[in-house]
Parts: C-alpha cells; structure tokens; sequence
C-alpha cells in the first residue's frame, strides 16, 4: 500500500452482519417454527469477545482450549457494561466448517467461580427450541430473558456440546475462566470442573434491552485493548475501568471490547486483519457511536520474527496509515466518531524470549511516526494520547516501569487503569 496526504478511500458498504441476524433470530435453523411472541425490544451490546479462527499447527503458539467438545458443558463469564431487564446471548460459528450443535444454554447471574445465583438461571432458547443448530459461518443469537442484570454484574452462560464438536470458533485470550465438565451440568448452581481455559469458546456476544438514550463505544484493538498482562478474572483490561467510570456516573453507554491479542490492521494470523473484521465487530453493532481504535504496533513488530510465515512482506508507516484512513472512511460514512489512539513504547519486548526481535531501531521509527501522524494528520475526530501517558520520563522508546507487566509490551493493571482515567469523555460525547 501506498499513502498520499489528505486522501479519502472510497467506503465499503456495511454487511450488518449480527443486524440481520437478529432479524432472522425468529427463524429456527433446525426444527419447524413454534409460534412467538413479536420481540419489540430494542437491543444493544453489553459485553463481546471478537471470534477467532483456531490457528493452524504451524503457528508457534499453543490452542489452550480442547480440540473438540462431546457431552460437555462449558460455562463461561462475562462481566457487561450496561444493564438492563432483558437479556440475549450471542453464539458464534463463524469459523466452523460443519453446523454446530447446542443441544441446551442457560443463562444466570455468575456469584463467582462456577457458581451461579439460586433463582436467577434460565433456559436460553432460540425461536423457542432449546437446541439448535446453527450453519457454518453464521452467528445465532437467542430469545429474549426476562433477567434484570446491573451494570458491570458478571453473567453465567452454560453451553451443553451433545456430539463431537471440534472447537473451530475461540476468542483466545479471554482472561476469563471458563469450566468445562463431563454430561450436561447446564441447570447446576456449581460445577467441578474437568478441565479449564481462560479463553471463549463460540460464545461472542451478550445483549440487553437498550435503555432510553443508549449508545455503544467499541474498543477496537489488539492485545492491548485485549487486556493481555491484566490479571486474570479481575476485570481489568483498560476497557473495563472505563465502563467503570461510565457506571459510576449512571450514564447509559455500553462499552464493547473488540480487541484481538496479536491482531493486526492489514492481516490476519491471529485473527482477521482490521479492515476485514470492521463490518462485524465495529458496524453492524447496535447504537454504536464511537469507535476507539488502537492497532498498529504488531504491523510494525511482528516481522522478523517467527510470528510470520517465512517472506511475509513489512508493511511501512505509509501503508499502516492507509490502513488507518479505511477505516475512517467507513466509520463517517456510516456517521461514527472514530477517536485514534497512539500506540505505545515497545523498546526490549520479549527480551530473553524466543520473540525477541520484535523491537529494532527500525521498528521505533516506524511506530513514531505513526503517531505522528494519529497526532497531527486531523483524520480522527480525537485522539488519546496513551504513548505520552504511560512512555517512561528518563526513556520515552520504553514504558514506564510502574505500568510494565515485565514483557515491556503490555500494561499492568495500574497501567490500564490509569489509561481509562486519562481519556476525555468529552472525545466520547459525554459530558463530565
């Protein structure tokens, strides 16, 4: 790619993939239709995690989920950002090459660990059923709950996998454990589990009834957003501290973390590239106003490395910023705020680990002047300097020691919180 001052590139329509998909929702893929009640609701995004195609063996990574699932029940957590009184639960099995087979979910309010809430489970149906099979490449999204869920409470969904299902539809880095047992446990109010993960498996979307007024932001990034080197079930990817600031001031904004760890704005390995998934994660969610986006940095670090296939080209500062200007393009032309965020230091990542060569002198030139360009182009309708806030004063190519999780890539928890504290809500349209 090349990049030229000041051009436009010409919008790509919106699929609105989960729009149309909630349109259909009344439609069962696998059994004749049971009549329902017209769903009148009004929904919105709560809570997501971005599906992901299990890489191939040849990546150096392990996959920590199983390989397939049979007569077994995961139960999975996730903590959402606005409440409501109505609740559905998105399915995914945009990666799977054979329908997927969801033989019960339930849905419960989490009280920790496995455990849910005495009174609070409820059966997950779709078009009425309580199974069904949903096509490859598709999402399926359930029948309205009648469950009040406050804001940032943790919900429980409980999937049972009756046949051999290969687990090709993940969000890897899930920070979140999820339980997996032998039968069918999904009605449980605790379970021992078999085996453990702290990623997601099919599950990528949880949705309330929205509020007067309400309207998403989508965080749109990679594993910093993503919430790698937060601690583990503690909510704590910079996303979730600025859901707790929004909570806090009772304003109804969802916060929806699309983040991928190891994603990439021109192409996919650990997910798909940026320009690629915007449609899905980004477009086609309902009441978004504003997208935050922060990617770039494994563009620029990840070549040579073994992260790459052998002869993968680098791509240069100009055609990460073209990259950029696609999706600014897309986002006004279907009248959203996109705010850039800067990416942040990087100097010795992976240090002593067989990545290191992530970082180079290059490397940091290229990074600079990408924020340079985030910082003084005007292509963005704001932008969060997150490279000033937490750079190291006596080193600004390193970060600060005190936000460093120890890879001198990613944030710790006191860094990601204060990267929420630093954003201007006014750049999201709130007023403070």
């Amino acid at each position: 790619m090349s990049h030229r001052q000041g051009s436009r590139a010409l919008p790509i329509p919106r699929r609105a993939v989960l729009a149309a998909t909630l349109a259909l929702a009344g439609a069962s893929l696998a059994l004749p239709a049971r009549a329902q009640k017209p769903d009148t609701g009004d929904w919105i995004t709560t809570w997501a995690a971005s599906p992901q195609p299990v890489w191939a063996a040849d990546f150096f990574a392990p996959v920590g989920i199983p390989r397939h699932l049979r007569d077994q029940t995961v139960r999975e957590i996730g903590r959402i950002s606005l409440g409501g009184h109505r609740i559905r639960v998105v399915l995914s099995n945009e990666y799977g090459d054979a329908p997927l087979t969801i033989g019960a979910a339930r849905v419960a309010l989490s009280t920790g660990g496995a455990a849910i809430q005495s009174g609070t489970d409820h059966a997950l149906t779709f078009n009425g059923h309580s199974s069904v099979t949903v096509p490859p490449g598709a999402p399926i999204v359930s029948d309205p709950v009648d469950l009040t869920v406050a804001p940032l409470s943790s919900v429980a969904v409980s999937l049972y996998f009756p046949d051999i299902t290969p687990t090709t539809t993940w969000h890897n880095d899930g920070k979140q454990t999820a339980y997996i047992t032998d039968g069918d446990l999904t009605t449980a109010l605790d379970i021992h589990p078999t085996e453990t993960t702290l990623s997601r498996i099919f599950l990528s979307g949880i949705m309330v009834d929205a509020p007067a007024d309400a309207r998403a932001i989508v965080t749109f990034g990679d594993s910093i957003t993503d919430g790698d080197g937060s601690t583990p079930d503690a909510d704590h990817r910079w996303p979730d501290f600025l859901a707790d600031r929004l909570a806090k001031m009772n304003v109804p904004v969802a916060v929806v973390n699309e983040g991928i760890s190891g994603a990439r704005v021109l192409r996919d390995r650990m997910g798909d590239n940026a320009l690629a998934r915007f449609d899905r994660d980004v477009l086609s969610q309902p009441h978004v106003s504003t997208v935050i986006l922060m990617m770039g940095i494994n563009d620029i670090g990840w070549p040579d490395t073994l992260l790459v296939p052998k002869g993968e080209p680098e791509p240069t500062a100009d055609d990460i910023i073209t990259g950029y200007e696609q999706l600014i393009a897309r986002a006004h032309a279907h009248n959203l705020r996109i705010i850039g965020a800067t990416l942040t230091p990087f100097e010795d990542t992976f240090h002593g680990t067989p990545l290191f060569g992530y970082y180079s002198d290059t490397k940091e030139a290229e990074r600079e002047a990408v924020n340079d360009w985030i910082r003084t182009s005007g292509d963005f309708d704001g932008v969060i300097d997150f490279d000033a806030l937490v750079r190291d004063p006596a080193d600004p190519r390193h970060i600060n020691p005190q936000y460093d999780h120890g890879d001198h890539l990613h944030p710790n928890d006191a860094g990601y919180k204060v990267m929420a504290g630093s954003i201007d809500l006014g750049l999201l349209g709130i007023k403070q």
